[in-house]
């Protein structure tokens, strides 16, 4: 994203997120155990999903079983190949209903407010 589309929300954002990044590699490196904010998903857990559980059912792509992996859907949906307007319609009103259930506020109405400067569009 060009530097003049950022918001200063997210710039903001952006410096605390590298900050506490540094501070846990930090420790890490004084031999301080850090622990993972969470645990994530395993690529077996993944596999025993529902393909309604996904953005993307048919490809599998992009999972939305929490607000990390929601957030995380946002921002790789431009990443996704080989899926027609249409899909990414469907997948854009999935996310957007996960969204709703993990309190996420979306600033995109539409996915195609995600193209600025990506593979979408």
């Amino acid at each position: 994203m060009p530097e003049s589309m950022a918001t200063a929300k997210q710039k903001e954002a952006a410096v605390r997120n590298l900050e506490k990044a540094r501070a846990a590699r930090s420790a890490g490196a004084r031999g301080k155990s850090v622990a993972r904010r969470s645990p994530g998903m395993s690529t077996a857990e993944e596999n025993k999903l529902p393909e309604t559980r996904f953005a993307f059912p048919a490809e599998r792509k992009e999972p939305l079983t929490d607000a990390s992996h929601v957030r995380n859907a946002v921002a790789r949906f431009g990443q996704v190949e080989g899926v027609s307007d249409a899909e990414r319609d469907k997948a854009w009103a999935r996310i957007r209903a996960a969204a709703h259930r993990y309190d996420i506020d979306l600033a995109e109405k539409d996915w195609r407010e995600l193209a600025h400067g990506g593979k979408v569009g």
